[in-house]
């Protein structure tokens, strides 16, 4: 269902379809071979041959290098295209969804920051699902609070570039990706003017890491540096702005988690319609109790208003409004936490069987709960919504 005021066009709509049906066909019997919390290289393969990755990054789809337009910056992917993708893909394979979101979450500080040098080394690559990409911001003591990061980058004694001593952690696709997008503190005392952004490759001599055991199905791993080398050709942007870098990026990509969201609340939705409209329970069918029944309007409608939010927020990214912090936080905010709510709905419908390892909605609702906690955690969008409502 959509707005007015959010109608898909039928291209749009066209495109969704085709990737709910490429998932089906193709990306589902990739993502169920591949192992709990490592990269899938069959599945970003494939999703870079049907194109879905070249989506991310319109501008390489006819270049390798794309040209800057007219502000000076790369052509980058609209945001409400993102979400469309996003949650159209989540509704059938998070698997898929989530590894095709983490290559555009690694890639962009490249693909905004970078050198041409840069791009053209790494974007084609990333595009065809052959070199996977990971954004290493979080730390052990500065998960949420990214402006306290403390990843040293120390000037080298030939002076032309910097030592990265210390560790990331919380980082998807660590420590297989191919390349990181990587924040580190180069003033001390600086906050968030100190930080500056480089592109470590992963054969750098000193980076190494461990996965991490974690609830969600995706890779998660601990980066650590070890007076691992860097110059100013790995820089990202300017030398102390690099705090600017990961903001520009999460920008993009916050909106599209609540499109994440939104898809996977859909698929618990549909669950439930056609589990409830069958299964027989006290002289009748589920949805033909008012419990049940009402249970069902709750989340569509819940899911609606999300998805409403979602669009609305990447709409004014897309169309240049300055001030699109808070609408975004809200946009992530209400997804998610509907979300959780939708999926923890649909096991309570289902009953015991949705708890059965390998149940759709036993998958979801271990997957739900992450996007509360990363790319800014709940408490941390009430907090952005908080200051914007007393600003200007």
């Amino acid at each position: 269902m959509e707005s007015a005021q959010f109608r898909l066009s039928p291209a749009q709509a066209a495109f969704c379809a085709r990737v709910r049906a490429v998932a089906e066909s193709d990306l589902v019997p990739l993502a169920a071979a591949g192992a709990p919390g490592r990269v899938n290289r069959p599945l970003l393969a494939a999703m870079g041959e049907h194109g879905l990755l070249a989506r991310l990054f319109p501008a390489a789809a006819a270049v390798s290098t794309p040209a800057p337009d007219a502000a000076g910056h790369r052509a980058e992917a609209a945001a409400l295209d993102l979400c469309l993708l996003r949650e159209s893909l989540a509704q059938v394979s998070t698997e898929a969804e989530t590894a095709l979101a983490l290559q555009g979450l690694g890639t962009y500080p490249v693909v905004q920051n970078g050198t041409e040098e840069q791009v053209a080394r790494w974007l084609p690559k990333v595009v065809a699902g052959t070199a996977v990409a990971g954004f290493a911001l979080s730390e052990p003591g500065s998960g949420s609070d990214a402006a306290s990061l403390s990843l040293a980058a120390t000037p080298s004694s030939t002076g032309d570039g910097w030592t990265l001593s210390g560790e990331k952690i919380w980082i998807s696709n660590a420590p297989e990706a191919d390349f990181y997008s990587v924040f580190a503190r180069t003033t001390a005392d600086a906050g968030s003017r100190g930080v500056s952004a480089f592109l470590v490759p992963a054969d750098r001599p000193g980076l190494g890491g461990e996965h991490l055991d974690m609830i969600s199905p995706h890779p998660i791993g601990r980066l650590t540096f070890d007076a691992v080398p860097v110059t100013r050709a790995d820089l990202l942007g300017e030398v102390d702005q690099g705090f600017r870098v990961a903001m520009r990026t999460l920008d993009l990509f916050r909106p599209s988690v609540g499109a994440f969201a939104v898809g996977m609340a859909q698929a618990a939705l549909d669950a439930s319609v056609e589990y409830a409209g069958r299964r027989e329970a006290f002289g009748g069918v589920l949805k033909d109790l008012q419990a049940v029944s009402h249970s069902l309007a709750e989340m569509a409608t819940r899911i609606e208003a999300a998805r409403l939010l979602v669009y609305s927020a990447a709409e004014a990214y897309d169309t240049g409004e300055k001030r699109i912090a808070g609408r975004s936080a809200m946009a992530k905010l209400f997804a998610t936490e509907t979300a959780q709510y939708v999926v923890d709905a649909a096991v309570q419908i289902h009953g015991a069987v949705a708890l059965q390892h390998g149940h759709l909605l036993e998958h979801l609702y271990r997957e739900v709960r992450a996007p509360r906690i990363y790319e800014g955690a709940s408490e941390v969008q009430r907090t952005i919504i908080g200051r914007e409502l007393y600003r200007g």
